[in-house]
């Protein structure tokens, strides 16, 4: 009976958005599982897809087409993760494939060769195992197997005496290294060396001593017998060494770095680790909010309850919400665990991504720390998960799949039996209402370890600021706190939320302004590279000298941004060593580790940066924390910027005095009176979270109503209109007399990379006909593809501009 594979192909349309029925050739019946991906004909091409299922019968009465070729030689997704892309798929509106790919590595989904390894257990004596590889140890993968062949390789795979590999085209060099394998001793009694040859000499007589076994890198066997990899090389060529490829591991970790034994707990810490670890005891998939003001110890606990979930032989989840924090955090970590950790982020290479994945795949690391897409990391029996600065909006994913981490974590705990912890000084309300409700449990942190007090805040009135010295961007207050504390050899912490030099470049006589070209928004001022740059389509150009408008010189800058910063604090303070930590200076790989490294060894006495800087930081020597402007985000059009403005200057304030010497904290603002800047001042969370949840409540926004944000463009605004008012009208007959839509209307800046944008939110209680039509809203908006239009569904929007 012939067996049939269920391929979802990798088309991602609504009209594809489903399995299609193969026939598994006979040989392939035992090779092909669910969560391998195969090359299956569609149509007139030849696709990738994953196998979602294997049946008995097809659904589909004609003949089946076969599959071509397996992909894998074991499942690239096992079948916890295949049922979990398949719920992400259904929850934010996505397809399945779409899914399915974003869990994977990008190996092995962008352009990639792939190659087959022998490794050590190869049988030597398999006729077609000498003809296939020959001499090599690593040849591209073969694309004409037949079935009986690939079925080979799959047994050899179960045996580890093969593997596959993914080289991403320009990480090759970095991946693999050359080598020789151990000689046999009959070979070696073969083997002359003419007399003037005497590191040969050296070389044959070393290994008659003192053979290696398996397999060594020149530099390797250079340095075991004492000659140079040139040596290595001429014996290769004569015959006696036979050449091999070794695969090398990326490696993002440190691995010098001098491991940490587990710390005395306070009180309120072991309060907190003996709920989590019983939860994880008794395998219970229960939600912990752990709320815990800054410097309150919340990383020693999560440590020791990690712990708790190795000593049962399980593994655990550790996610944080910026690259600029896994450097710390995946230290502290890897300090505590050693090789059992593995890290998963965007700042790391395609190729140390895919060694990492498959080292989590393998079961070789127990432990994952990473951003958001190391939910999808593929562990197996997780004890704990863990979500680190839970309030954190880069948790929510912009592009599609448009899934919440959290979400995603509390459905995988679900499926193993394990508890979440939420862990953050300043709660999402959504969070903090679930615990109000008891759906989450409540856990918290209220001192500081080892009594530390909480630095004391002073809120800065800009628009009374005054005085010989004062600067547009520095109070007097500000300016003489980084004096003193230059003075003391400590270090400042200072923190503006936007990058670039200026926010705009004018003329200051005819009121001209720079724009975009491409978006409906004025171009950012980067003077050390002496440009301008759209911060949403990428579009540089040089900044004028003169204006093309009325050709006067006059050509001001105004906006303040981080660079202009470091160059003031360089003319206002000579001396100071100042390190600038923005989405600038970090675009190199490994830039925020560097420059923390460097900050935290004393390298700088001021760390000048956006929002990375505010979360997580630990550096004992900090003393002073400065916010030039605290009121970047509050003139924001969104029902989250006081939030966002309470938990950014909180975060950046729990930098100060984390050592044992005092810290202080000074605010500027234009707004000293706004509720938010003054109960951050105190860090006054419980107060705040009363006060916003009333504004919430009256503005029927979460975690009062649930949001759906519909987001149509086009490249022509009049089309874009049109299709929005169109779809508001097909929804709006949907909806019971209790859901709220706003508009359709232009998003905050309608024009981006020449696409108009029009924005629908429907707020909502308990629609059950909604979710039916928005997934037929997908399916329709498939037709209008031919006017360029598209429909992008997000529930539960972390932006709404």
């Amino acid at each position: 009976m012939t067996q049939v594979a269920q391929v979802v192909v990798d088309v991602a349309t609504r009209q594809t958005d489903q399995p299609y029925d193969y026939a598994i050739p006979d040989d392939l019946v035992s090779v092909v599982t669910p969560g391998m991906r195969v090359v299956v004909p569609f149509g007139r091409r030849r696709l990738q897809g994953f196998v979602v299922g294997i049946q008995d019968h097809a659904a589909f009465d004609g003949k089946l087409k076969p599959i071509q070729q397996v992909m894998d030689l074991e499942p690239a997704l096992d079948h916890e993760l295949l049922a979990l892309s398949k719920w992400v798929a259904n929850t934010t509106f996505a397809f399945w494939i779409t899914t399915m790919q974003t869990m994977l590595p990008a190996a092995m989904r962008a352009k990639y060769a792939r190659l087959l390894v022998r490794t050590d257990q190869f049988p030597a004596d398999d006729a077609w195992g000498r003809q296939l590889f020959g001499r090599s140890q690593t040849i591209p993968y073969p694309e004409d197997l037949t079935a009986a062949q690939t079925k080979q390789l799959r047994q050899w795979a179960d045996q580890d005496a093969v593997r596959v590999e993914y080289k991403v085209k320009n990480q090759a060099r970095a991946k693999t290294r050359k080598g020789v394998h151990a000689p046999t001793a009959a070979v070696l009694a073969q083997v002359t060396v003419p007399n003037r040859a005497k590191a040969q000499q050296k070389l044959l007589t070393g290994l008659q001593q003192a053979p290696f076994a398996g397999t060594l890198t020149y530099a390797q066997a250079a340095q075991h017998y004492d000659v140079s990899e040139a040596t290595i090389h001429t014996a290769e060529e004569a015959g006696w060494l036979q050449p091999a490829t070794l695969t090398i591991r990326r490696n993002p970790l440190d691995a010098q770095t001098e491991r940490d034994a587990p710390k005395s707990l306070t009180p309120d810490q072991t309060a907190a680790t003996d709920q989590f670890v019983t939860a994880v005891t008794n395998k219970q998939a229960h939600t912990f909010l752990l709320e815990g003001v800054t410097g309150s110890g919340k990383t020693e606990v999560y440590l020791q309850t990690i712990q708790a979930a190795l000593d049962q032989g399980r593994t655990a989840l550790m996610l944080v919400p910026e690259i600029a924090l896994t450097p710390q955090m995946v230290h502290r970590v890897y300090a505590r665990f050693g090789t059992a950790v593995a890290v998963l982020h965007s700042g790391l290479s395609d190729g140390e991504k895919y060694d990492e994945w498959r080292r989590i795949q393998h079961q070789q690391a127990k432990i994952v720390v990473g951003a958001r897409s190391a939910v999808f990391a593929p562990l197996t029996n997780i004890g704990v998960i863990i979500i680190d600065e839970e309030h954190e909006s880069s948790y929510k994913q912009d592009d599609s799949p448009r899934y919440h981490a959290r979400n995603v974590a509390l459905h995988r705990a679900k499926t193993f039996h394990c508890p979440v912890i939420l862990g953050s000084a300043t709660p999402s309300l959504e969070s903090r209402a679930r615990a109000e409700k008891g759906v989450y449990t409540l856990v918290r942190l209220p001192e500081r370890i080892n009594e530390r007090p909480l630095p004391p805040v002073h809120i800065i009135d800009m628009r009374q600021a005054g005085g010989a010295r004062v600067t547009p961007d520095f109070s007097p207050e500000l300016l003489s706190a980084l004096e003193n504390t230059l003075a003391k050899h400590e270090q400042s912490v200072l923190m503006l939320n936007r990058r670039g030099y200026s926010a705009q470049a004018m003329c200051r006589n005819c009121g001209w302004i720079a724009k975009c070209p491409n978006c409906d928004i004025s171009l950012t001022v980067h003077l050390a590279a002496h440009k301008l740059v759209c911060h949403y389509c990428g579009h540089e150009a040089p900044i004028p000298t003169r204006c093309p408008v009325c050709h006067s010189d006059k050509i001001r800058f105004f906006g303040t941004g981080t660079e202009k910063i470091e160059d003031q604090l360089q003319k206002l303070l000579p001396t100071a060593r100042i390190l600038r930590m923005d989405a600038d200076s970090t675009r190199k790989k490994g830039g925020h580790a560097r420059i923390l490294k460097a900050f935290g060894s004393g390298q700088a006495d001021i760390l000048l940066g956006t929002q990375m800087i505010a979360k997580g930081l630990d550096f004992p020597t900090v003393t002073l924390v400065g916010v030039i402007n605290a009121d970047t985000a509050l003139g924001m059009p969104d029902f989250r910027a006081s939030e966002r403005t309470f938990q950014l200057l909180t975060q950046v304030a729990g930098r100060a005095g984390r050592g044992d010497k005092p810290g202080a904290v000074i605010i500027q603002t234009y707004n000293p009176d706004h509720y938010a800047i003054q109960l951050a001042s105190h860090q006054d969370y419980e107060s705040f979270f009363r006060r916003e949840m009333v504004v919430r409540h009256q503005g029927k926004y979460p975690p009062y109503y649930y949001t759906v944000l519909l987001t149509i463009s086009a490249p022509s605004e009049s089309v874009t209109a049109q299709e929005a008012y169109r779809i508001a009208g097909d929804l709006k007959p949907l909806l019971s007399k209790t859901a709220i839509v706003l508009g359709p209307t232009p998003r905050s800046i309608t024009r981006v990379n020449n696409r108009y944008y029009y924005q629908i939110l429907v707020k909502f209680k308990k629609e059950p006909a909604l979710g039916r039509g928005l997934h037929n809203l997908l399916t329709n908006s498939q037709s209008l593809a031919k006017n360029h239009v598209q429909v992008a569904i997000d529930f539960e929007p972390q932006q709404i501009m």
